[in-house]
């Protein structure tokens, strides 16, 4: 019979691999770049713009400290890339910044560490979807109304991608990837080229000026300083998923280390030269843009305005206008990569998930691969957080960005501390002293990105705290109360379930009581009694409910017309209620003998079709589990198939455990 829940996933995520062919998901470097470096690599496409919005809050008198704080961003990039290099080569089974902090600095440190990435990972993918989003309305302004709705699809198709496979969704991104690279290199030496050749583009919102905030357009002293750190600070977004490569370390190709190491230096250069560029254009094309279109002074209907994102503005000055084949192509190409700069987090959220879910920090459902080997209950999760948070933002980038980047530079600060750590260990017991020398200029690198690291990590909370970043650091503590929490849990129950005294424990109960719950005498009725006699226990009786006196007559006269030789108990229930009567009279047996165990059998049928549960009431699945909270008690279901079941039965299309159950057979009446 056709399963069309079966069909409809095998045609979003594919056929289900073998364990075993998990080798034949490994990465090259060409699929690794894109898929583990698609967040750093597109955020030159609103790095620069988030230092000019900034800036621009006092006006354009400002603007000539872009370049300033771009080289501050630059030279933090190759910093930190240099550092996260040293981790990828101690520490090549992944993990990342989380082993780091674990292995070097604590339990503690660590888990700040992962909380403070994963809330980093929800926000790359919101912001980078509310990004790619903004550059399509750029080109397209009449989709500005639909922005939320277009940020959900863009997430529900990441998310299908990803669940096919780390390497089905580096094939599909790859391309996207490159062809922004492509793009964006191409515009940034045709614009340079131009301004060399003395036909330097110019943006259309250069005509404009800008007016400045209130009170912000003779910042001096502290002001001033401020007003830098906190332009710094946004463009900082530029480094956001460096570290993701550290995480994914297992899923290269061997050697793994060197791969990922290669694949990470590669990233960090085609970053920094597409960066410097589009902000050595911005300032050539005289590129303006604020907050609100109505601060642009000279603009004749600014209510109506749909500012366009700088990269827009640039692709246009440098290739001819806004109806242009170069235009459409960079628009085309950063919407993209924008988009899929998600697919970073949709590969190290999970990863990280599952690690934290091995160690027992998070459920162990997050650990388990899915049909096509991803970790697909890290990529559900992921998906459902961020499409909330896109939701509740209005998809809004400039609402978002406030909550960004806290968490990467807390991870920055917590893994370069301990990789200091790490070299200092290392160097009490080296004694070669050609490695001893690679060990003091590594912890000389891991030093320096760890000082400047945490200086950015301050400015960060300095500057953003009071707009938005609060959120982000009340989000990691909950996430690291919880995870400590679920930690705890785990380590009680695996206490109280360690084995302490076999042969005390394997000692057989005084007596076996075995109960079998009855409501009318057919054939589900006889199976569960002779399935019960079975287990030979020490007293076998049979349970009803009287909640009709008739019906309960009935079976009674019938018990004895068929010579059943099983004592039938009837409780009685004033209230009609069966649950709680069945439990009184299991607590009552347990009350007067401790020592034995009480089996209840409980007949049920089996249906096929699921709108065949809604004909039959749960009193099974209530009775269950209210029964499994008894000390000394079992429970066990005994099913009967109906014929639906057996037309409805698919083995290959179903997991085990995937039978849909219904009521006791002949069910308890209420």
């Amino acid at each position: 019979m056709f399963n069309l829940t079966a069909f409809l996933k095998r045609l979003v995520i594919g056929r289900a691999l073998r364990s075993d062919e998990l080798g034949t998901t490994l990465l090259p470097k060409r699929l690794a770049l894109p898929i583990f470096a698609s967040d750093p690599l597109s955020s030159v496409a609103y790095a620069t713009q988030e230092i000019l919005l900034v800036l621009t809050v006092g006006g354009l008198a400002y603007l000539h400290f872009t370049p300033w704080i771009a080289a501050m961003v630059v030279l933090l990039m190759a910093v930190v890339v240099l550092s996260y290099r040293q981790v990828v080569h101690a520490y090549p089974t992944g993990g990342g910044s989380y082993e780091v902090a674990s292995t070097n600095l604590g339990e503690s440190a660590g888990l700040v560490v992962a909380a403070a990435l994963m809330v980093d990972y929800v926000m790359t993918v919101a912001v980078s979807v509310a990004s790619g989003v903004d550059n399509i309305i750029s080109a397209i302004p009449s989709l500005a109304d639909f922005r939320v709705a277009l940020a959900l699809v863009f997430v529900a198709l990441l998310t299908a991608m990803n669940l096919r496979g780390v390497r089905e969704s580096g094939r599909t991104f790859a391309a996207p990837t490159y062809l922004f690279i492509a793009g964006v290199l191409i515009m940034c030496a045709t614009g340079l080229l131009r301004y060399l050749l003395g036909d330097a583009p110019v943006a259309e919102t250069a005509q404009y000026g800008i007016r400045p905030e209130p009170g912000e357009a003779d910042l001096m002293g502290l002001a001033l300083v401020m007003l830098v750190l906190r332009a710094f600070s946004s463009g900082c977004t530029a480094l956001t998923g460096v570290e993701a490569i550290s995480n994914g370390v297992p899923a290269f190709r061997k050697p793994k280390a060197r791969n990922a190491a290669t694949t990470l230096a590669v990233m960090g250069l085609v970053a920094v030269t597409m960066f410097v560029g589009v902000t050595t254009l911005a300032i050539v094309a005289k590129v303006h843009i604020a907050g609100n279109s109505c601060d642009l002074i000279g603009l004749p209907d600014c209510a109506d305005y749909t500012q366009r994102t700088v990269i827009a503005q640039l692709a246009a000055s440098v290739f001819g206008g806004e109806h242009s084949f170069g235009f459409y192509y960079v628009q085309a190409a950063t919407a993209l990569v924008l988009i899929l700069a998600a697919n970073t987090a949709f590969n190290g959220f999970p990863l990280l998930a599952s690690i934290l879910a091995q160690h027992r920090y998070l459920p162990r459902q997050l650990h388990n691969r899915g049909d096509r080997l991803a970790f697909s209950n890290g990529i559900l999760a992921l998906a459902v957080v961020a499409g909330a948070l896109l939701w509740a933002y209005k998809a809004n980038v400039t609402s978002l960005i406030h909550l960004y980047i806290l968490g990467v530079f807390t991870s920055f600060t917590l893994s370069q501390t301990g990789m200091v750590r790490h070299w200092n260990r290392a160097l009490r017991t080296e004694r070669d002293p050609a490695l001893r020398r690679r060990h003091h200029t590594a912890r000389v690198i891991n030093a320096t990105g760890a000082v400047i690291t945490c200086l950015v990590l301050v400015i960060v909370l300095l500057t953003k705290f009071t707009q938005g970043a609060w959120l982000a650091v009340l989000a990691a503590l909950v996430l690291w109360v919880t995870m400590r929490a679920i930690r705890r849990h785990y380590d009680v129950t695996s206490a109280e379930l360690a084995v302490t005294d076999p042969h005390a424990e394997l000692a057989p109960p005084s007596r076996v009581l075995a109960i079998v719950l009855v409501s009318t005498l057919h054939k589900p009725t006889l199976r569960a009694l002779a399935y019960a006699r079975a287990f030979r226990p020490d007293r076998l009786e049979a349970l009803t409910v009287a909640v009709d006196r008739d019906a309960t007559a009935e079976l009674q006269r019938q018990w004895e017309e068929y010579g059943i030789d099983v004592p039938l108990k009837v409780v009685d229930s004033p209230y009609r209620e069966i649950t709680s009567a069945v439990l009184v009279y299991v607590r009552s047996i347990v009350r007067e003998s401790p020592r034995d165990v009480i089996a209840v059998f409980i007949p049920e049928y089996v249906v096929g079709h699921w709108w065949e549960n809604l004909l039959h009431n749960q009193s099974a699945l209530w009775l269950k589990s209210r029964l499994l909270f008894n000390p000394g008690v079992t429970v066990t279901s005994v099913p009967w198939q109906l014929s639906s079941s057996a037309a409805a039965d698919h083995p290959a299309a179903r997991a085990p455990g995937a039978v849909r159950r219904g009521e006791p057979a002949g069910r308890f009446r209420r």
